[in-house]
């Protein structure tokens, strides 16, 4: 099936229900997401910044099921790729730019990990490992202490569809299910596993079949439609609430950058392929078109809102290159306890 034909096979999900407001603020966290990947790409194309994870394409997924969970409830566990989500979450451009400088006021780790690994524990956003698919059990676990505590938090993490070919999915998915916890695992099917793709690393071409071995529901959603995502996450949250266990989405999508800034993804995928996606798919151009359609959003508005945004991302871009470095003497804070010989 072509992109147009999967297009037109696909139905929108409608905007009724939802207000302006919350339509608006989807629009613009995933214009400001993708601002934010852009310009720490060309900050490295410039050499200035060592690496950046762009997330162009997958601002859809991240952003309609950050902003369905529920405020104050919710847990985090992103990965690399998960720079809309924790934006959608709370953290701002310049807490990304913090950690993309390697400064010492990056909340994640102090100016001491590489881009990617995100933080904020005022906003319940938990760092995950270098390791593909770790936070999966991680997620797991931290739903069933919430559930052991009685507490009503709602756990989500995100992983791509190469992340399901480890063992920290199956693992963490039966685990969860077993232990009927209130945690949603999201996965932002691209296509590729890095250079790898989907057809070379599973035989299913819908991972969410998956969910079922486990006991839970897999839901298959289109990942470039904001609302769809939103309402399949709602729901999911529901169902969490009602202590019925775990929901696996997946959200099939498409990365229309390069894996990481170090990636030439021109030697896995043909150009024509990336081109169409940007011309036919691209989840912004498709959202902002429905929102003007219902006359929500205005050239005016965008301006506005466009030029707001920018502003406050090259003001982060700008205070994050003259911030200071971590001190040397501070190299073993965070790593080892306070109070252990190391930590000490």
């Amino acid at each position: 099936m072509t992109i147009a034909q999967e297009r037109a096979a696909t139905t929108e999900s409608s905007l009724e229900g939802l207000s302006h407001d919350l339509l608006i603020e989807m629009y613009s966290k995933m214009w400001q997401a993708r601002r934010v990947s852009q310009r720490a790409l060309a900050l490295h194309r410039a050499g200035v910044i060592h690496l950046s994870v762009p997330s162009d394409g997958h601002e859809a997924v991240q952003v309609g099921s950050a902003l369905a969970m529920p405020p104050q409830r919710s847990v985090i566990f992103p990965y690399y790729r998960s720079w809309a989500a924790v934006q959608a979450f709370g953290m701002t451009p310049l807490d990304i730019f913090f950690a993309v400088f390697a400064r010492s006021e990056d909340p994640s780790s102090g100016g001491r990990q590489m881009p990617g690994h995100f933080c904020r524990a005022d906003l319940r956003i938990i760092t995950t490992s270098s390791v593909i698919a770790t936070q999966i059990p991680h997620a797991a676990g931290a739903a069933l202490a919430s559930k052991i505590r009685g507490a009503d938090d709602v756990v989500i993490t995100y992983f791509g569809d190469g992340g399901t070919s480890e063992g920290d999915f199956h693992e963490g998915l039966n685990f969860a299910a077993i232990h009927k916890v209130p945690a949603i695992f999201v996965c932002e099917n691209n296509g590729y596993a890095i250079s790898v793709p989907l057809a070379k690393q599973s035989a299913l071409p819908d991972l969410a079949i998956r969910g079922a071995a486990y006991g839970m529901p897999g839901v298959v959603v289109d990942g470039n439609d904001v609302v769809t995502v939103y309402r399949a996450t709602l729901e999911a949250v529901e169902r969490a609430d009602r202590g019925e266990g775990p929901t696996f989405i997946e959200a099939k999508t498409y990365r229309t950058g390069p894996h990481t800034s170090d990636d030439d993804d021109r030697g896995y995928r043909p150009r024509e392929e990336v081109d169409e996606w940007r011309r036919e798919r691209d989840p912004i151009v498709l959202f902002e078109s429905r929102l003007r359609e219902v006359g929500i959003l205005t050239d005016e508005r965008k301006r506005d809102l466009e030029e707001r945004i920018s502003g406050q991302i090259e003001a982060a871009i700008t205070a994050a290159e003259h911030a200071p470095y971590p001190d040397a003497g501070e190299i073993l804070h965070n790593v080892y306890a306070p109070g252990t010989p190391l930590g000490s």
